[in-house]
């Protein structure tokens, strides 16, 4: 019988809870990682429009972790956009971050986009209740 709990997995139950309380710690980390970030880049006095839009949208993703880390069996699903905006950011602004000239400071914050879609992955592909 599958009670939904995922016995033996990445993200098993603690006592009585569906999700283990590691997992919404990290997602909480997650949700405030994009609102800092995003706050950051809207309200830089030396940002750009297209800046303010980026760091609008980064603070928009802050809410869709706020939501799984609040329930993330019913809102784990949604973790895939995430995946795939984190994981996009990193491959179209990682080679200039990480290259000769590069800056240091979105390096570490696409490290950090790095690590939280590796994590987001581990806990969608591991979790028989928020899959695709």
């Amino acid at each position: 019988m599958n009670d939904g709990f995922g016995k033996g997995r990445v993200g098993a139950a603690i006592g009585g809870e569906p999700v283990g309380t590691g997992w919404r710690t990290f997602f909480w980390t997650a949700c405030l990682f994009n609102f800092v970030i995003g706050a950051l880049g809207m309200f830089s006095p030396e940002a750009t429009v297209d800046a303010r839009i980026i760091g609008l949208l980064v603070l928009c993703f802050g809410i869709i972790y706020f939501l799984v880390a609040r329930d993330p069996a019913r809102f784990g699903s949604t973790l895939w956009a995430g995946v795939v905006g984190k994981i996009g950011v990193v491959a179209l602004l990682g080679p200039s971050a990480i290259g000769p000239g590069g800056d240091p400071i979105v390096a570490a914050v696409l490290a950090g986009d790095a690590l939280f879609a590796i994590g987001f992955l581990a806990f969608l592909l591991t979790r028989a209740d928020v899959g695709p």
